[in-house]
């Protein structure tokens, strides 16, 4: 009696384990051993499988050995996944053909299965940018998000019917866009019942390309001063009120930050007017390593709970992601009971410090996640 408890106890930690998904992005490079620690991880998608003539395809001429680099990594962590991730903000402009016709549908369908089941994967990511709107210049149409959940749908059917042959699961999951306009054009409420994870971007909501406002890129709360109101915290209450189940949403974070220049020196930078500059986009071991600490001063804002850098010499700012606020995220998972956190990416944090404190502050105090209250 004491031996079932115990193994139920156990199994109870398990369930609520939380999700620790990196994203991987070698491009045509090969991953180099050693590069990845997977006893942190607990999923790795792998950016991006292409979509082809209505096939998902090969991305980047070395995806069959990373894919074999990556497979490899459960001998280090046997509960590892290893999903592969089709589309991205360049790759998604073809999948409004795909969806168009039950037909074509079942021809993508069948590619995903066989080129999960040759590459011996777990799972696939569907990165749509977006479902009925433009993107990247995207085509689209209206009916987007209608036959985006078909798609899901059959996609989960088949793949559970190969679950069923192989006594092997597959993971479906979707990396979702963090706005309202998503939401008008998808149904989250269908949507989740065919998906394991909804992976939330909830970062790039100030990107200098797009804003001529210097803000904060990545904030978990929202800062009335903010002009376009917008945090993670109101986008994952905004996904939950969609029909999300708190259980399915996994909160996304970046290991990387936006530039601005030209930034006047009124309250350090921060909601003043910017623009663009070379290499506006910077990951997190460059913001570390050359940034910090060189001629830039960082400062905190304790309402979006958030830093960003600022030169006052040559008035740029840095809107990033840091220990503390990453701290911060991984207690409001815990907090309103997420299903884990995933970041883009892996290699923006070559010290591994970002992901020293997801594997602190989440993994190791995933016990919290039954004992705080939600409205924390």
């Amino acid at each position: 009696m004491i031996l079932a408890s115990g193994h139920t106890l156990l199994a109870s930690e398990a369930a609520v384990k939380p999700v620790v998904l990196a994203y991987v992005f070698p491009q045509n490079e090969v991953i180099p051993p050693g590069s990845i620690d997977a006893s942190r991880l607990t999923r790795i998608n792998y950016a991006f499988a292409n979509l082809q003539a209505g096939r998902i395809v090969n991305g980047f001429s070395s995806d069959e050995q990373n894919f074999a680099a990556l497979l490899a990594l459960k001998r280090q962590n046997p509960a590892l996944t290893v999903l592969v991730s089709v589309g991205g903000w360049a790759w998604s402009g073809n999948f409004s053909d795909m969806v168009v016709s039950a037909e074509s549908r079942g021809i993508f369908v069948q590619s995903v299965v066989e080129y999960l089941t040759r590459n011996h994967l777990d799972g696939l990511d569907i990165d749509w940018e977006y479902p009925g709107m433009l993107g990247n210049g995207n085509r689209f149409r209206p009916e987007d998000g209608q036959n985006f959940v078909l798609l899901l749908k059959e996609l989960r059917q088949s793949f559970d019917r190969e679950s069923g042959r192989t006594h092997r699961p597959l993971l479906l999951t979707i990396a979702s866009g963090a706005s309202a306009e998503y939401l008008a054009h998808t149904d989250m409420r269908e949507v989740q019942k065919y998906v394991d994870n909804v992976n939330l971007m909830a970062y790039d909501y100030y990107e200098p390309t797009d804003d001529k406002v210097a803000g904060h890129h990545a904030p978990l709360y929202t800062n009335p001063d903010d002009p376009k109101k917008i945090s993670a915290d109101r986008s994952v209450r905004e996904f939950l009120q969609a029909g999300v189940p708190a259980s399915k949403l996994v909160l996304g974070v970046p290991f990387y930050g936006h530039v601005w220049g030209e930034v006047a020196d009124t309250n350090h930078g921060l909601f003043q007017s910017g623009g663009p500059v070379p290499h506006a986009f910077a990951r997190y071991g460059n913001i570390s390593s050359s940034m910090l600490g060189n001629g830039y001063d960082r400062y905190w804002d304790p309402v979006a709970s958030v830093p960003w850098l600022y030169n006052p010499t040559t008035h740029v700012f840095v809107s990033y992601e840091d220990p503390e606020s990453l701290a911060l995220k991984c207690r409001y998972i815990l907090d309103h009971k997420l299903a884990g956190v995933m970041f883009w990416d892996y290699a923006a944090d070559p010290t591994a410090t970002l992901l020293g404190v997801i594997d602190t502050s989440l993994r190791h105090g995933s016990k919290v996640v039954r004992t705080t209250s939600a409205s924390q």
